[in-house]
């Protein structure tokens, strides 16, 4: 229960719809189509295509999408709508060319966009609402302007000095070389000019004509392998959700590529340790939570791919059988050394989710990877191009190699969760590495610790930092951080907050759902 003498904020509870974004104009967008008769996924996209304009720093139609959306029956579709790499890669190329990683700010990290195909394929098997109308409030934010959100004005700011290399970053996204503050006027007409495009011709506007052969000579002129019929050979694939039981509930994650399944490793292993028999706030709790993490991550690190590339089963694991395997390497009391640090990646992204009235649900996630991407943006189009690539290796043998026409290891995860069948939570939490850990203890906030929405995704957070310290939010105690350090733990203040989530619940007695929004974000929670 929230203690009303300290600063936060209530959740939203509503009857006939909610969303929750990371941006108060995306969210007002939802609202509003839900309030036309558009349904959940209609409401979803045209937030989403909102969330393009007002926070590009995160998202855009130069990135991916992943979706779960789940039907008022409890029937649930998963959707990958991320991109592939170029099909005119050699193996051994990068390697024999002096590369040990893929540079982030590179025309070889840049993967096909797949945001665009997935925004069509979910509006065509679920959508209400003419495809128009969802691009409607976003063309307009970008033709007239809008107040660029203090936490985007933070991030863009980050990024001056890298923007100013390409042409075509620094000529749409930086403001006589300078970004915008908070509070100022942001127009991105190159952009609405695209945006409109799509919203008239569908995925055919951005996959094929001027805008894609844009892309591709982009990429091109920098050195990089992307071909305009890479573009044209997009696909966004429905795919069976994966999941595990939880506290008397069916948490749903998607499949890999992804890093859901680390999600649910993570889920077996705080169910195997009793986690939820210990204090929210306490030590126990968060060395716990930090051991369980880092196996579930080393996991991830060894074996997750493009699903055509593994060589473990995915139901291997994400069993039972395999968490006790890895439970018996934590110490209660005790930090292991032998348990990897896992690799983090920086990473932006938008999660965002929205419920109907009618009891649909969408779980909906959209990111361009880095702050802006690759920083690289097509100088007619002002599309921010991914630079998802990065995530691969470079690494013979490696499942998550680099090579051709492949879909790399992906970082962003929505979630949904299930009770007795039917769709019961909506959330994710973005932030590159952070996800699946961000899962973990937020929706264990919720379902072991009794907090509503809101104060599960308010209650501090830990995660390791680059130098793989643990790097402690604000509010977690000095007594816990001196434990941590005692039980061997490295700690130190984190120097940003740990991701961003969105939550709604569904409250089937007594007929509300029940929604948070972060306050690490610009963030809101809507309903009516």
């Amino acid at each position: 229960m929230r203690r009303f003498d300290l600063p936060g904020r209530s959740p939203v509870i509503a009857e006939n719809g909610a969303a929750a974004t990371s941006h108060p104009l995306a969210s007002a967008t939802a609202l509003a189509v839900l309030r036309e008769g558009g349904n959940a996924v209609d409401a979803a996209l045209a937030a989403s295509a909102t969330l393009a304009v007002v926070e590009p720093q995160m998202t855009g139609i130069g990135g991916d999408c992943f979706a779960i959306v789940a039907q008022p029956d409890g029937t649930v579709h998963g959707l990958n709508g991320s991109g592939r790499s170029a099909r005119a890669i050699e193996e051994g190329w990068f390697a024999d060319n002096g590369f040990d990683t893929i540079p982030h700010h590179s025309p070889h990290a840049v993967t096909v966009p797949g945001a665009v195909k997935a925004w069509e394929t979910l509006h065509q098997r679920f959508g209400k609402l003419d495809f128009v109308r969802l691009f409607a409030d976003a063309i307009g934010y970008a033709e007239n302007g809008f107040a660029v959100a203090p936490r985007v004005a933070d991030d863009w700011q980050d990024e001056v000095e890298t923007l100013k290399r390409d042409a075509g970053a620094r000529r749409h996204l930086l403001v006589n070389d300078a970004a915008p503050k908070a509070g100022d006027r942001m127009r991105f007409p190159a952009l609405a000019g695209t945006l409109s495009t799509i919203a008239a011709k569908g995925a055919a506007g951005f996959y094929e004509g001027a805008v894609a052969r844009e892309i591709a000579e982009t990429v091109q002129e920098k050195g990089g392998f992307l071909a305009k019929d890479d573009l044209a050979a997009v696909t966004a694939d429905w795919v069976e959700p994966i999941g595990v039981d939880y506290a008397g509930y069916r948490v749903l994650e998607l499949p890999p590529s992804g890093q859901g399944m680390v999600a649910l490793i993570l889920f077996n292993l705080l169910d195997r340790l009793g986690t939820r028999r210990m204090a929210p706030d306490s030590l126990e709790r968060y060395h716990h939570e930090v051991e369980a993490a880092r196996l579930a991550y080393s996991v991830r690190d060894a074996m997750l791919a493009d699903p055509d590339h593994m060589t473990v089963s995915v139901e291997r694991l994400i069993s039972r059988d395999y968490a006790e395997e890895l439970a018996a390497q934590i110490d209660p009391e005790r930090r292991n050394p032998e348990i990897r640090v896992p690799e983090i990646p920086n990473a932006d992204t938008t999660y965002l989710t929205v419920v109907d009235g009618n009891g649909m649900a969408v779980s909906f996630i959209n990111s361009v990877f880095a702050a802006f991407g690759s920083q690289i943006v097509t100088p007619e189009s002002g599309v921010v191009l991914q630079n998802r690539g990065a995530c691969f290796r470079v690494e013979t043998g490696h499942p998550n190699a680099i090579a051709s026409g492949k879909r790399p290891l992906h970082t962003i995860i929505p979630a949904m969760v299930m009770k007795d069948g039917l769709p019961a939570v909506s959330f994710g939490v973005m932030g590159g590495a952070y996800q699946p850990m961000g899962h973990g203890h937020v929706l264990s906030n919720l379902l072991d610790h009794g907090m509503d929405p809101q104060e599960a995704l308010d209650h501090p957070r830990v995660f390791w930092n680059g130098e793989g310290t643990l790097g402690l939010e604000a509010g977690v105690s000095a007594g816990v951080a001196q434990g941590l350090r005692a039980m061997g733990h490295g700690v130190a203040e984190a120097a940003s907050p740990w991701g961003g989530g969105q939550m709604i619940a569904i409250d089937r007695e007594r007929g509300f759902f029940t929604a948070g929004s972060d306050p690490r974000k610009d963030g809101q929670a809507v309903g009516y």
